[in-house]
């Protein structure tokens, strides 16, 4: 997951384009910022790369002392809502940057802004990427769930 966040990241975040225009001498220049979905992508891909970072110090912590830094059941109930909304995060996130994406993109072809085809590329590319991620998080949602039935019946 940490992997495709990073990838997905940089290739969002180098996401730009020039549009030539002949009735403007000049190019007008347009960045990854300029359409709010590919924000809320970027946004759900940091969410999702700073939960990534946390998760493995924590797993990192636990290997090196032997010892989990917190204890208790809840912990895994923490875990298993967090894979959830995680999840859903970056599930939203790519799927508003494939819509946006192919919207846009029939969008620029009807005008004939061919000049744009890299730049939507790149786009469906960091949406993709932010889809594997997604498939990574809710692999480790379902293996967080597994540890519940134990609290359960601990109880």
């Amino acid at each position: 997951m940490f992997v495709f966040l990073l990838v997905a990241l940089v290739v969002l975040v180098t996401d730009s384009a020039t549009i030539s225009l002949t009735a403007v001498s000049t190019g007008m220049k347009i960045h990854f910022d300029d359409v709010y979905t590919y924000r809320y992508m970027l946004a759900s891909i940091i969410f999702g790369f700073v939960y990534s970072l946390a998760q493995t110090a924590l797993s990192l912590y636990h290997i090196i002392t032997g010892s989990p830094l917190f204890t208790g059941d809840v912990v895994f109930v923490f875990n298993f809502y967090a894979d959830k909304v995680i999840s859903y995060l970056l599930a939203t996130g790519s799927a508003a940057g494939f819509g946006a994406t192919k919207d846009l993109k029939a969008s620029a072809d009807a005008l004939g802004l061919t000049d744009l085809d890299g730049y939507f590329d790149k786009g469906f590319a960091s949406a993709s990427l932010l889809l594997l991620a997604f498939l990574c998080a809710a692999l480790l949602s379902i293996f967080s769930s597994y540890a519940l039935p134990k609290i359960v019946t601990s109880t």
